[in-house]
């Protein structure tokens, strides 16, 4: 089996749960540390699958991978090859395929409820999941792009995940672990210092009753994963 490419953009940002699904499932994977200067790679078809991880940075900076990496985005959805993108790995995908990326309303930071809308690719990847309790961390979100469905939303950031196919692009974190919001948590004060309030919570909101909410959220990871694991190259 081809392994799996995941690609890192920020060292407190790796493949968390992702990395845990696909060992747990015998699926092979290799991360490309883009953080470091690892160079993009240019054939998709090397890979099983792609999935983007996510990233302080925007879509919209002029940073000399992010054209490679949207290239090589476009070049695996034209050869099938299942792409999956997490929050910033979800902008990159939007931005390949047409949509566009730019600032949310509202910052967007820690739990909170997202909500499955009523179509069909929406149940392809959900089942009879309605809604559940996400985790978020962004300032920015991208629109649809042309073909794709919204199959998630919440109260401050409509556009939370789109499907187009095998390809998931999420702005939700669906990937977390406690021990990552636990490391996200650690630069909060720095970051968000002053911002508390209905869209961001404070770092003692996000840590209350931590291991049972992850537990949670990787239940609804494992249920996306399977789905895109399906779609896999051998």
């Amino acid at each position: 089996m081809k392994p799996v490419s995941i690609f890192r953009h920020s060292m407190t940002e790796g493949p968390g749960y992702f990395a845990t699904y696909l060992d747990a499932h015998r699926i092979p994977w290799r991360l490309t540390k883009i953080d470091t200067g690892e160079p993009v790679p240019r054939d998709p078809r090397e890979f099983g699958g792609l999935c983007f991880m996510g990233g302080p940075m925007s879509v919209n900076d002029d940073l000399p991978w992010i054209s490679a990496v949207l290239d090589l985005i476009r070049a695996a959805v034209r050869s099938g090859i299942p792409v999956i993108g997490h929050c910033l790995g979800g902008q990159l995908m939007a931005k390949a395929l047409g949509g566009s990326v730019a600032a949310n309303p509202v910052r967007e930071i820690g739990w909170g409820n997202v909500t499955v809308p009523e179509n069909a690719e929406a149940r392809r990847w959900f089942g009879t999941l309605r809604g559940f309790l996400a985790f978020h961390w962004h300032g920015e979100t991208f629109t649809i792009p042309p073909g794709a469905v919204r199959i998630l939303e919440s109260p401050f950031c409509t556009n939370q995940a789109f499907a187009l196919g095998p390809h998931l692009a999420l702005q939700c974190h669906v990937e977390m672990s406690s021990e990552l919001i636990r490391a996200w948590c650690e630069g909060w004060e720095r970051e968000l210092r002053g911002m508390a309030g209905a869209s961001v919570q404070t770092p003692a909101q996000m840590l209350e009753a931590i291991e049972q909410r992850v537990r949670t959220l990787n239940a609804v990871a494992d249920r996306l994963y399977e789905r895109w694991i399906d779609g896999l190259c051998a």
